[in-house]
């Protein structure tokens, strides 16, 4: 068995292979749907956390980024000059999105934030944005419908701007007076400001229904003991079983960078034998808004 480098203009994909796997639409989705990842992390967590991600998962993206509360050109890490703390996630948030604006947009048709105990199935995240449009105002991520009117995404469970919803976030949400720059709950922080700026939520199940953005990690969705304030957060009614989640799921996250090593080789190394999976078609009909104009403050 041998590691192949499957090289295209923007990315590699790691595959490890004995035979003639078929790894073409993989490579062509590589090419034409873009995405850039963004790791939130800190110090502390570089030499474990972020580079286990960094090593796993994390070099299938098109371009990945670590941003911390100071700058490692070893690692490396961009420094945000921001304070470490729950309470200063936001602003992180806030910083991050602005550094990718200012220095990336053009690397990239999607912008994902990410934190370092998130994995991410980028082959299959790739798929799924294949079917959407990022010209549209839209993000993606695991949806929670309490605090904002139109719902917010989990942060840990990584989110995804398309081109024009950081182009929104840039230009208008910069202004604390349309946006929270720091302080409260980062995600539901972000949430707020995307209903501001008119960018909208979006279902993320797949067409069986199938739950593919995931808050926890994966035993805690296959066998349950969700903490009590999820269930009133949950959209999907914090289901359990294997069952709920879709074969193309694309984030868990609470995991740990031993469990990362694990998934790493669950997903892209153990094989029955004998067994051929196909391609699935389980998009749903992509995302169009009705001329969503930002909500004026």
């Amino acid at each position: 068995m041998k590691e192949v480098d499957l090289k295209t203009p923007r990315s590699i994909l790691h595959v490890h292979v004995a035979g003639p796997d078929d790894v073409s639409e993989a490579r062509r989705l590589a090419k034409e749907v873009r995405v850039l990842v963004w790791v939130m992390t800190a110090p502390k967590n570089l030499q474990n956390k972020a580079r286990v991600v960094r090593d796993t998962w994390g070099k299938r993206s098109n371009k990945l980024l670590f941003f911390s509360s100071e700058t490692d050109k070893n690692f490396p890490t961009i420094g945000l000059n921001v304070s470490e703390g729950r309470e200063h996630l936001t602003a992180k948030t806030m910083n991050g999105f602005r550094y990718v604006y200012e220095h990336h947009l053009d690397d990239a048709d999607w912008f994902m934030k990410v934190d370092d105990d998130t994995y991410v199935i980028v082959e299959n995240l790739r798929y799924f944005l294949s079917n959407e449009d990022t010209r549209e105002p839209v993000w993606f991520g695991h949806h929670f419908k309490t605090i904002v009117k139109q719902g917010y995404y989990s942060g840990g469970g990584g989110y995804v701007l398309s081109k024009e919803a950081l182009k929104r976030l840039y230009e208008k949400g910069s202004d604390p007076n349309v946006c929270r720059q720091d302080g409260g709950a980062e995600d539901a922080e972000l949430g707020r400001c995307m209903e501001t700026l008119g960018v909208r939520t979006s279902n993320t199940s797949d067409v069986m229904g199938r739950s593919r953005f995931h808050c926890f990690d994966p035993e805690t969705f296959l066998f349950g003991g969700y903490p009590d304030w999820y269930y009133q957060y949950d959209t999907n009614g914090a289901r359990k079983g294997i069952g709920t989640m879709s074969d193309y799921s694309i984030t868990f996250h609470y995991v740990s960078p031993e469990k990362m090593q694990a998934l790493e080789f669950y997903i892209y190394h153990l094989n029955p034998y004998g067994i051929i999976n196909g391609r699935q078609n389980l998009n749903r009909a992509p995302f169009k808004s009705q001329k969503v104009q930002p909500t004026r403050r």
